[in-house]
């Protein structure tokens, strides 16, 4: 008896799909827990992805372990290439320096947690990121205008999708929420952007201590 078997049984992935991936990624970080379906297609396609997006000047970050994938520019060409530099279509933006710093901290923050082998997830109250941050700012008269300040770093680091603020428990209080450090930060926060930043945080902290000790000017 012979059997004949049919590799046409198995129905290729649907253009939907794809288009649907892409644009999705096209939109921001996609993440594992969003849709399973969508994470198993993106697997099963990223092959596709990349050669979509290569001809926008992108490419696929993806990371299966940790359950995130997105888009960022090609890196550009040297300066003795003569390959055309192509327009960014992913567009740089600088962040502040307490964004910056409030990123480093919980790339920090994060990293112990691993060392510590326990939950996946890192989550953190809206005081413990406050008490995180504000060691490291001047002190001023007006303690509430400096948890405004730091308060308004923590919603710029959840636009940029650092940050997750969490449901509140019920019967919590209003903005006493908790936030979930999004493991995104690992690829974009690593160890030798710690290392620069260290540095620039001395510096930083050596000009606030000499504006504070400056006496103070006054008019004869």
């Amino acid at each position: 008896m012979e059997i004949e078997q049919d590799f046409t049984s198995a129905p290729a992935a649907p253009e939907t799909d794809l288009s649907t991936l892409l644009i999705g990624l096209l939109k921001g970080v996609q993440y594992r827990e969003q849709s399973e379906r969508q994470w198993t297609a993106l697997l099963h396609l990223q092959a596709r992805v990349r050669d979509y997006v290569a001809v926008l000047n992108l490419e696929l970050v993806l990371d299966e372990a940790e359950g995130y994938a997105f888009l960022k520019s090609r890196p550009e060409p040297a300066a003795d290439d003569p390959t055309p530099r192509l327009p960014r279509l992913v567009a740089r933006r600088p962040l502040s320096f307490p964004v910056s710093l409030l990123l480093a901290l919980l790339r920090k923050k994060l990293a112990e947690f691993d060392a510590g082998g326990g939950d996946t997830r890192l989550v953190l109250s809206r005081d413990e990121i406050v008490e995180l941050v504000r060691v490291f700012l001047p002190d001023g008269p007006n303690e509430a205008k400096l948890i405004d300040q730091i308060e308004s770093t923590i919603n710029k680091v959840v636009e940029l999708g650092f940050l997750r603020k969490l449901k509140p428990a019920s019967g919590s209080l209003a903005g006493q929420g908790n936030y979930e450090v999004r493991r995104i930060l690992k690829a974009f926060v690593d160890a030798q952007w710690l290392a620069e930043f260290d540095a620039r945080l001395a510096i930083y902290q050596s000009a606030l201590l000499g504006a504070a000790s400056a006496p103070e000017a006054h008019d004869d």
